[in-house]
């Protein structure tokens, strides 16, 4: 992956969130994420990982701290001009099923006010960087594609209005495991040639590893440590080895295969 720099381009400070109940799901986080980098929310279920994303392009404000986006206070954006500035993969993809892919890629690029002909050049550009060639995929509808496939053209719809900022909220999770890994190393490969600023949200200890320049470990709502992949190896913490022992599990069902 590329060099991040050291400036941070998004940043938690002192950041809490409950519902309306009183029930934390967010504690005093302070977290910096570098522009150029893939941070990893690494997780169980309820950890707060999602929560956190939704912080970030403004889905939920902070009850209290502040989150910023390139030194911007996020209350202080637009939010419809903060999401369009950032990109945005759910699991699934969450496409709209009446557009077609050209249609559903070019969504925001309209919003914007692009003309037709350059929507068209950007979908056919994007369609081919995620491995749907657009004279074959362009004027099918979402049900008219496998799993896999929608996800790839939900990854070329946050990347249409090229912004500097990509979420993905389990964006491989709800795949089979032959396409999801197919998935992980294609867009591993493709952050290497995007050089975007990555936050993804996983509780997938392997993706973690091969997709994070660092991963945030959390835990029921409290950021337990930031760590590099080696790092995370290496580490002692006991929750961090409860996800290493995951990995060994999955290494070891890999040999008696």
């Amino acid at each position: 992956m590329s060099t991040a720099s050291h400036a941070p381009i998004i940043e938690f400070q002192n950041v809490s969130y409950k519902l309306a109940n009183g029930n934390r799901l967010l504690t005093n986080l302070n977290l910096a994420v570098n522009s150029g980098e893939t941070l990893v929310l690494l997780g169980r279920s309820g950890a707060g990982k999602t929560t956190a994303l939704k912080l970030i392009n403004r889905l939920l404000d902070p009850s209290e701290g502040r989150v910023r986006v390139e030194a911007g206070d996020t209350r202080e954006w637009n939010a419809i001009s903060l999401r369009r500035h950032i990109g945005y993969v759910i699991q699934d993809a969450g496409l709209f099923p009446h557009y077609t892919v050209e249609e559903n890629v070019g969504v925001v690029p309209a919003l914007n006010g692009d003309s037709s002909e350059k929507i068209r050049k950007r979908t056919a550009e994007l369609l081919h960087l995620v491995g749907l060639p657009s004279q074959e995929f362009a004027k099918r509808y979402p049900h008219q594609l496998s799993g896999g496939q929608r996800q790839r053209v939900g990854v070329a719809r946050a990347l249409a209005a090229d912004p500097p900022i990509l979420l993905l909220d389990e964006p491989f999770g709800a795949l089979d495991p032959l396409t999801r890994s197919e998935l992980q190393r294609e867009f591993h490969n493709l952050q290497k040639t995007l050089a975007k600023t990555v936050v993804i949200v996983t509780h997938d200890i392997a993706e973690a590893l091969l997709l994070g320049t660092r991963i945030a470990l959390l835990e029921q709502g409290t950021l337990r440590g930031v760590f590099s992949p080696q790092d995370f190896l290496r580490a002692q913490e006991p929750i961090v080895q409860t996800f290493r022992e995951q990995l060994q599990t999955l290494e070891n069902l890999e040999r008696s295969a």
